[in-house]
């Protein structure tokens, strides 16, 4: 039976209201635990939401929206038609989020057929960013060091070559991957599964394999040792798995930093339908202090489905094609003795 938009957007306010009221609610509920005696968490779960990492002008100084504008954005975000991928909606005027949700860029497939999932992507919590320290929901200010490697990295990217275009376009990791993981732009979908001593997370849109983190404490691997993913060792803090992440390989560049990048994270299962994902980054290469955000991992309807991809796709070639197209178009022509354009060399 097909649902109509407005249960839809009552079972998404739902959920937004459940996720500001954990505070209230955490402790009067108790997890679920597996034979070992630790929290559960496994389970498919979605991390998928339009609240943006960092928090827009429009809202300095506001760190969760009122009960009523929260409302007002999930009824627009949760109608027929919505592109899962519009950019920036918290930061848009009201006039500008009318025209952004729906999809500009006609020679693409239809993202709100395509990429929707059962449970329709909204808000997940009242909160301005996914953000929360700094106190004001951005990202702190870069170093010198890292605002010169920015401009070089900046400088040498392009479409001359496949090895100039980013690594997720290749193929080789997607940025949300982490550690610390953030919202993907779809496919949003994680699986956990536990044993005793490891706990597995499993993305759907994803390169990297499976993350398998030992909850043993363990020490992290030798230094020289360095991976995309970064070495991940994790403990308990009570009914909390904080997991600490280090080793990265020196071109991971999360949100620009090097391999010196650390990461703690803490997932809290606060629900039967939610656990809360809190992470902690800091690289003195890269920012000025330490950052965190918070992001609800909310029980997801469905299963998690593979997803294909490698360098060689037809995407990556495509692209290259279109690039020299482009350049043989706004190149000067090369003219004969008598000043007439040469004939030009279509091998």
């Amino acid at each position: 039976m097909k649902r109509t938009p407005k249960l839809i957007v009552g079972l998404v306010l739902v959920a937004v209201a459940s996720v500001h009221a954990q505070s209230q609610g955490a402790a009067n509920w108790t997890p679920p635990r597996t034979p070992d005696g630790h929290p559960d968490f496994q389970g498919i779960w979605t991390t998928q939401t339009f609240t943006p990492l960092q928090r827009p002008a429009r809202y300095a100084g506001k760190e969760f929206l009122t009960e009523a504008e929260a409302a007002e954005l999930t009824k627009l975000l949760t109608q027929d038609g919505v592109d899962p991928l519009a950019a920036d909606l918290l930061g848009a005027s009201d006039d500008e989020r009318l025209n952004r949700v729906r999809q500009n860029d006609p020679t693409h497939y239809n993202n709100a057929d395509w990429l929707a999932a059962p449970q329709r992507k909204a808000l997940s919590s009242r909160r301005t960013s996914l953000i929360v320290d700094p106190p004001d929901g951005r990202i702190p200010p870069l170093t010198p060091e890292a605002r010169q490697r920015l401009a070089a990295r900046r400088a040498t990217a392009g479409f001359d070559s496949y090895e100039n275009r980013p690594l997720q376009e290749r193929c080789v990791v997607w940025a949300h991957e982490g550690p610390p993981m953030l919202p993907p732009p779809y496919d949003d979908i994680a699986q956990i599964v536990q044993v005793p001593g490891y706990v597995v997370i499993m993305r759907e849109l994803s390169t990297n394999p499976p993350r398998i983190i030992p909850t043993d404490g363990g020490a992290h691997l030798p230094n020289g040792a360095r991976q995309w993913g970064g070495d991940s060792r994790g403990h308990w803090e009570g009914d909390a798995l904080v997991v600490d992440t280090t080793n990265y390989n020196d071109r991971v560049a999360f949100q620009g930093s090097t391999s010196a990048l650390h990461v703690i994270e803490r997932f809290t299962r606060v629900s039967e339908d939610q656990i809360l994902y809190r992470f902690t980054v800091e690289d003195p290469n890269t920012w000025t202090r330490p950052w965190s955000a918070e992001i609800p991992m909310l029980s997801a309807i469905g299963h998690a489905y593979e997803y294909a991809c490698h360098e060689g796709n037809y995407g990556l070639v495509n692209t290259l094609k279109g690039a020299r197209a482009r350049d043989g178009k706004t190149a000067e022509p090369t003219l004969r003795d008598d000043g007439k354009p040469a004939p030009v060399n279509k091998r």
